[in-house]
């Protein structure tokens, strides 16, 4: 139904008893063994960005689970796109809930059924970013850049034209959003996860402009062209657990001022060995050009979005999803409510909580040979 709305709790019960009825446990899955992806690396030429800029080549890196499959026609038919958060890349898809939720036999994307792309997206990962050594030279990239960054992949590299399913997470929800939009004959489906389909604004765009502004007002960081590391910057980074965690698990995870501390320190200390600040400026300042909002009636596949109740970032008391999904042709939405089970925006981690969502997705999808 046109713009389906989904908010009581016994949709969650639905998502749990449709995981259940698949036979695989959360507990059996944890005997599973670890699946081993084959990684790559695709060199794009002339890649042109939406502000002209050119660059020779762009090294897109990815990994895959599974074989591709291919129909009479000769085209692959069971070709699955996974895209990443802001901060993380296609191997978050590796953790071992995702492999043992989603990719172990008979789970949703059954890795022996399914032909499973997760791309670093541009300015991550093994992919081509600022840190390579342009810098602050290296083109302003926006959301829109990425996905055509995935779609060269996709389409140059891997030689894949259609895809069963897109689902993303996060900053990758938020592709996905552009994927329905700017590729509607390319997918059979798609499931936005932990996003929405609106400009950043309020408080989202607020907490990321403050991470930004912190490293452009860094001394050491010499307008992205320093030598060694600035770091005064990295004293933010835990505005993002603010965000992304829920009150319950913060309080857990740091009950006391002394842990919070110690919490604080080691945030900061982590940052300061793992994040390059070019890179980490360019992925918040990434989202400047996502406004799918006026494109949502191109969306021709159906679309499943999932949001969690106790998510900061993609706050539902705004009523974005009652208002815009309804412009999907094809669209629904469930807003998972807050629980025991619940993360916060880092819910999209916990594949057990929403598996059950994607599962009636591709249930519903006419089969293929």
């Amino acid at each position: 139904m046109q713009g389906t709305t989904i908010r009581k709790a016994r949709h969650g019960l639905m998502a749990l008893a449709l995981a259940t009825a698949m036979g695989w446990s959360h507990a059996q899955a944890q005997t599973a063994p670890a699946l081993q992806p084959q990684e790559g690396d695709v060199v794009v030429r002339d890649f042109r960005f939406q502000d002209g800029q050119v660059l020779p080549s762009v090294k897109l890196h990815y990994a895959t689970l599974g074989t591709p499959r291919r129909g009479a026609d000769g085209k692959v038919s069971n070709a699955v796109l996974l895209l990443h958060g802001t901060t993380g890349t296609g191997r978050a898809f590796l953790a071992p809930a995702m492999q043992q939720e989603l990719f172990a036999p008979d789970q949703p994307l059954d890795a022996s059924r399914y032909f499973i792309i997760m791309p670093d997206g541009i300015g991550r990962g093994g992919s081509s970013k600022p840190s390579d050594g342009l810098r602050a030279a290296f083109p302003r990239y926006g959301y829109s850049d990425v996905v055509e960054g995935h779609y060269r992949l996709l389409t140059e590299g891997l030689h894949v034209d259609h895809l069963r399913l897109v689902l993303g997470t996060s900053m990758g929800g938020m592709q996905t959003w552009i994927w329905g939009a700017k590729h509607p004959d390319m997918m059979d489906a798609l499931m936005p996860i932990a996003s929405q389909p609106v400009a950043m604004a309020g408080r989202n765009w607020l907490w990321r402009r403050t991470l930004i502004e912190a490293i452009r007002s860094d001394p050491d960081w010499k307008n992205g062209n320093y030598s060694m590391q600035p770091v005064r910057w990295t004293d933010t980074v835990p505005l993002f657990a603010l965000m992304t965690q829920s009150a319950v698990t913060l309080q857990a995870s740091a009950p006391g001022r002394e842990p919070v501390n110690q919490y604080f320190d080691k945030a900061v200390a982590d940052a300061r060995k793992s994040y390059d600040a070019n890179d980490y400026l360019y992925w918040f300042e990434s989202s400047w050009d996502y406004n799918p909002e006026p494109d949502l009636g191109k969306i021709r596949a159906p679309l499943y979005a999932v949001n969690f109740a106790d998510d900061l970032i993609n706050a539902v008391d705004l009523g974005v999803m009652q208002r815009t999904v309804p412009r999907v042709p094809n669209g629904r939405f469930v807003e998972v409510p807050q629980s025991s089970r619940t993360y916060g925006h880092q819910t999209l981690a916990h594949p057990e909580v929403w598996k059950g969502y994607l599962a009636q997705l591709l249930q519903d999808l006419p089969k293929k040979d």
